[in-house]
């Protein structure tokens, strides 16, 4: 699986976990695990609770995904 396979969703981070995890409530419903990509630590885009997000999930595990825009 590469990173075009993900699916998207539009969410809001409901809770800041250690570790660098977010929860994230999907538009959808579902609530997702997620982690900040790599693009998004390399120029230091801050996620916190409350934040629009956009959210990759991988079509084998819906439950856990990276979080790869930050909307304003």
């Amino acid at each position: 699986m590469s990173k075009e396979d993900a699916i998207e969703f539009d969410g809001v981070v409901t809770e800041v976990l250690p570790g660098g995890l977010f929860r994230v409530e999907t538009d959808a419903g579902h609530e997702v695990l997620a982690h900040i990509a790599g693009k998004m630590r390399k120029y230091r885009i801050r996620v916190v609770l409350g934040d629009q997000v956009q959210v990759a999930v991988s079509p084998y595990d819906p439950k856990r995904g990276r979080i790869v825009f930050r909307k304003k």
